[in-house]
């Protein structure tokens, strides 16, 4: 059996840390950003941890 191939689009939106979580960006900060509060751009700045439900979802990827 061939190896399984990593999914490039999956692999480009989430990082391993160094404790081999995942981290992943937050949405809503692409566009209409004039009506969103200065809080709220500044939080979606940060990097967020993908939950544990989802990880199995990410390793299936090859992430």
């Amino acid at each position: 059996m061939p190896k399984m191939k990593t999914h490039k689009g999956a692999a480009a939106r989430f990082k391993r840390t160094g404790t081999g979580k995942l981290k992943r960006r937050h949405q809503n900060k692409n566009h209409i950003l004039e009506k969103k509060s200065p809080k709220r751009k500044r939080q979606l700045r940060n990097t967020a941890i993908v939950k544990k439900a989802d990880e199995k979802n990410l390793r299936d990827l090859g992430v």
